[in-house]
């Protein structure tokens, strides 16, 4: 017995050589072929297996299988889904060397649960065979989950709804259909909830329906177009006749006044679309313009909805002339003669009175200094004291036509000799200045003091003289210069004849000529 076990271990070790030769050691321990699938690793064992590491298998099994692995990570398939392939090695599922027509999966499709699966079957689904989604020959994980991918011939849309075919049927069969309209671009609300889906969608066409209501709705339009093709904008869903269109709140345009019962074709001739509608009044009413256009094409500013005739624009208020006296009475055109936004209207008196000024311009432009509205000649009003010629004494009750022989008024004279040359009693032999001894309070009223006035105080017999005495000659500046000289007034009376000179003061006085010192 001995020998035989030493000829069995020496026959062994005299293969040895060989059979390394041929394949790694770990083939002659083997326990079976493998499947199939695996045949060409079956003689390297280091494919699937990681010397003294056993747990390393499934590790080394997810190398190979990368989408299971995907799926183990991101918990979606049957190996993603199931906690107990994510909790064990492969191997617990599927056993390997068990041959070549091995079954490794192990599949009881019986008792299959699809829930683990990306694709829970319900419905009709429940009674399908598997065969009928999983072709034979292919992987599982395969399978389409598109409806179109099994139901392609059963479309009657001909894929015009694309594949989503989720969105409106469901398991329980194609005519069991739970589509929610509202989840579209148009809503179903009023009628539309009543139609049938064929109203709108003709040959099961609903991809690229319209959606505007004169798709549809063309032949209800009794306004031909002419007021677009957004019937929405007035109509509603529950019928055409209930107007859902509030002019006031949805237009920059409210209607008022005889507005109101006016029918929308009265102003909307074109499509609202082609054309925006004026909303200012010159452009429906322009032939009603009796103004012609001069007071511009804002008539609401004077005139109001109700009627013409009404005017509510106050001049007072609105502008910055207000209307009194007899501007009050005046008609419009009487100073808007020309384009009003386009002419400047004056507010001054004279850009209307001109022709009216009987002053020809020499008192200015600003009539309102004299005049009032209430008439040119009604409480005018003129405080001379702020001219360059205050009314004072005897002035103050002189009538203006005393002094102002026309209206000019610029061409009286200032000059007392202006008025009063026929009443100087001096006969200009005192100058033309009469203020510099007379008053306005009156003539016999005035005042001179020559010894103060002048250069040549009045003394002795000189203070007794009369001024004309002196002052002999007409002048006209304001102080009437004479010679100061003796000899200017008494050359006549000098008895030497000239021969002690014209220094009379050496010896005379002013006294007396008697009255000689030496």
């Amino acid at each position: 017995m001995l020998f035989k076990l030493d000829l069995v271990t020496g026959l062994m070790l005299l293969c040895l050589p060989l059979v390394l030769s041929a394949g790694s050691a770990e083939t002659l321990i083997m326990p079976g072929k493998v499947i199939e699938g695996h045949a060409r690793y079956e003689k390297k064992c280091d494919s699937c297996h990681l010397r003294f590491h056993k747990g390393a298998q499934a590790m080394l099994c997810l190398e190979c299988h990368d989408k299971v692995a995907a799926d183990i990570r991101q918990r979606k398939g049957f190996h993603g889904k199931s906690r107990k392939v994510r909790n064990n090695q492969c191997r617990t599922c599927h056993t390997e060397h068990i041959g070549r027509q091995g079954d490794i999966v192990k599949l009881d499709k019986r008792n299959f649960d699809h829930r683990h699966t990306d694709f829970v079957l319900r419905g009709r689904h429940r009674r399908l065979e598997c065969k009928a989604c999983h072709r034979p020959g292919e992987k599982y994980r395969n399978a389409a989950v598109a409806c179109d991918a099994c139901h392609r011939k059963d479309d009657t849309h001909k894929q015009r709804l694309g594949r989503k075919c989720q969105r409106c049927h469901n398991e329980r069969g194609w005519k069991s259909t739970s589509f929610d309209h509202d989840k579209t671009r148009f809503k179903l609300r009023g009628k539309h909830q009543k139609i049938d889906c064929e109203s709108c969608h003709a040959n099961a066409r609903y991809k690229h329906t319209p959606q505007r209501c004169v798709a549809c709705h063309q032949l209800n339009d009794v306004h031909q177009g002419k007021l677009g093709r957004d019937c929405k904008t007035c109509h509603s869903s529950k019928a055409w006749n209930r107007l859902l269109f509030d002019h006031d709140r949805e237009t920059d345009f409210p209607l008022t006044g005889r507005h109101k019962r006016l029918r929308c074709k009265d102003c909307h001739v074109n499509d609202p679309r082609d054309k925006k509608l004026a909303t200012a009044c010159v452009a429906c009413h322009k032939a009603d313009d009796k103004h012609h256009g001069d007071f511009g094409d804002k008539c609401g500013k004077c005139h109001r909805t109700k009627k013409w005739s009404e005017i509510t624009f106050s001049h007072d208020r609105q502008t910055r002339f207000a209307l009194t006296g007899r501007h009050a009475k005046a008609d419009c055109t009487d100073c808007h003669k020309k384009k009003l936004f386009e002419v400047k209207t004056s507010r001054q008196c004279y850009a209307c009175h001109r022709l009216d000024d009987k002053h020809r311009g020499s008192q200015g432009r600003q009539c309102d200094k004299c005049h009032t509205a209430q008439g040119w000649r009604s409480g005018v009003k003129l405080d001379h004291g702020l001219t360059r010629f205050p009314l004072i004494g005897l002035h103050k009750v002189v009538a203006c036509r005393e002094c102002h022989s026309s209206a000019r008024y610029t061409d009286a004279r200032m000059e007392c000799i202006g008025c009063h040359r026929n009443k100087d009693i001096h006969k200009l032999k005192l100058g033309t200045f009469c203020e510099q001894c007379h008053t306005p309070n009156g003539w016999r009223i005035w005042k001179f003091n020559h010894d103060r006035q002048t250069r040549f105080p009045l003394q002795g017999a000189h203070a007794r003289l009369n001024c004309l005495a002196c002052h002999r000659k007409p002048v006209r500046r304001k102080r009437p210069l004479i010679s100061q000289n003796c000899e200017s007034c008494h050359a006549k009376d000098d008895p030497h004849d000239g021969k002690f000179g014209a220094a009379c003061g050496r010896c005379h006085t002013v006294s007396s000529f008697k009255d000689v010192r030496l």
